[in-house]
């Protein structure tokens, strides 16, 4: 792979927290060591600063406070008469004119990556019209994007336009898959479940909370339901809980570092989610031989085949999703398959990690 003795910037608005370490971060943590073995040297545009896990080695420029990441850049490249051979986005927005002003201060190659999700019902027309807009505007000033699922390249491309097809591709967010504590023993009825999430409304806990409501009460207090995350809308979901009696059933365990040790406790994974762009947590579940029951949003039925490793049902159909909850647990439905092969195979950290490495050689 000819991509050694590069400089590179990545340029990443995603923040930095030491509670809160996640799929990205462990992804950051190996491309820094995959460069480092082909002699690349990286500088990393974060929104701050942090020493935790492998940070204390990367060089990182902290966006100053009253400066937006990709003010900060900009303002940097220029004080410093820095060159780089790439520069690389992970959630910046696409086709705004930074990119611009990155292509009038650089000769770099410049790769944008897409991580965000889509409303469920897409974006109005106004707003549609704008970023077609922006894309025949800017998105000459890209030269390469990547989306984390086939669901994000053909959103990027309903977005900007066809004419960047030919710039764009896919590369499967993937995970540290050896960290991931394997359940051997799932339960066939009276499965316990964990929900791992970011409480706000659009992952649909809410939704979940009504359907449990809905069960018949031979089957309701046969389930178990961990909630894991926080959030906006924790009090909210928890007053929900409250006032429909369910807390034998629910209980918030609120943002935990060790989620790989704790997905094996578990017989499914709940994920009522309303949008999603390619969901880690769903990968980590499924590595740990966890089926995952869900929406039909984003990515997810890339992962998630119905009977195989889960179970799919339409988004915000909290009818639907109790009867599915009724089989799952009166054993009716059942997953029998080990659930972690396909992670192993397609979404590996490593095998990510080689594929951004590939765009190096560009």
């Amino acid at each position: 792979m000819a991509v050694k003795n590069k400089h590179i910037a990545v340029v990443c608005d995603y923040r930095l927290i030491e509670e809160r370490v996640g799929g990205m971060d462990h992804f950051f943590w190996r491309f820094q060591k995959a460069c480092e073995a082909q002699h690349i040297k990286i500088d990393w545009f974060f929104p701050n600063t942090a020493t935790h896990g492998a940070y204390h080695q990367f060089r990182i420029i902290p966006a100053l406070k009253h400066l937006s990441l990709e003010q900060n850049f900009l303002n940097y490249i220029e004080a410093n008469n820095v060159q780089y051979s790439y520069i690389i986005t992970h959630f910046v927005e696409l086709c705004t004119p930074f990119f611009k002003s990155l292509k009038r201060l650089q000769n770099s190659k410049v790769i944008a990556v897409d991580h965000n999700p889509r409303p469920l019902h897409g974006y109005p027309l106004k707003k549609r019209i704008k970023k077609r807009l922006k894309g025949w505007l800017f998105s000459r000033y890209i030269d390469q994007f990547v989306g984390v699922s086939d669901y994000t390249v053909n959103e990027i491309l309903k977005d900007f336009g066809n004419h960047i097809r030919n710039k764009s591709l896919v590369i499967y967010n993937g995970i540290a898959i050896e960290n991931i504590i394997v359940n051997e023993n799932r339960k066939k009825t009276f499965p316990k479940c964990l929900v791992a999430s970011h409480l706000r409304p659009s992952k649909g806990v809410q939704d979940l909370i009504e359907a449990v409501y809905q069960l018949p009460e031979s089957v309701k207090y046969h389930i178990k339901i961990d909630v894991y995350g926080e959030g906006p809308y924790e009090e909210i979901l928890k007053n929900k809980v409250n006032s429909l009696s369910l807390n034998k059933i629910f209980s918030f365990k609120g943002s935990v570092a060790n989620l790989n040790e704790i997905y094996c406790l578990y017989d499914y994974m709940l994920q009522p989610t309303h949008m999603e762009c390619f969901s880690l947590s769903i990968l980590e579940s499924l590595a740990a031989n966890v089926p995952v029951i869900t929406t039909p949003v984003g990515g997810n039925t890339e992962v998630v085949k119905q009977g195989r490793n889960g179970f799919i049902f339409e988004t915000k159909n909290i009818k639907a999703l109790a009867q599915l909850l009724e089989k799952m647990v009166k054993g009716d439905m059942y997953i029998n398959g080990n659930t972690r092969t396909l992670i192993k195979e397609k979404f590996s950290i490593d095998t990510m990690v080689v594929n951004h490495l590939k765009l190096l050689e560009l």
